[in-house]
């Protein structure tokens, strides 16, 4: 098995979860969404957060509103819904457990 496809799979199954923490302080336009999961080494591409983006928003858990900008196309900034935010606030309670049992799990020497 090929250890760049596990990390990949790991990245994605917590990307939801990182792509609302950033949300959590107010709207950002999706390249500073990507740029801030870069930044966390995150790995990601432009093609796996816009859909990811959409299905959040028909899912309630976003809104969007558009801006003009000086230099190009208007921009769609992205922010939490109320909904969000509660979906937000169960996220980190069970991020909170999980991150527990796996260092649990991983830290300590098992004997049967």
């Amino acid at each position: 098995m090929k250890i760049e496809n596990t990390k990949a799979q790991m990245r994605k199954g917590v990307l939801e979860f990182c792509i609302l923490s950033i949300l959590k302080d107010g709207e950002a336009y999706t390249s500073d969404i990507l740029e801030t999961l870069k930044d966390a080494k995150m790995l990601v591409v432009e093609g796996t957060v816009y859909p990811l983006l959409t299905r959040l928003k028909n899912d309630g858990l976003l809104s969007y509103r558009w801006e003009e900008s000086t230099s190009g196309p208007p921009r769609k900034y992205y922010g939490l819904t109320e909904t969000g935010k509660l979906f937000l606030k169960e996220l980190n309670t069970t991020w909170q457990e999980l991150q527990g049992a796996v260092n649990r799990v991983t830290s300590e020497k098992t004997t049967k």
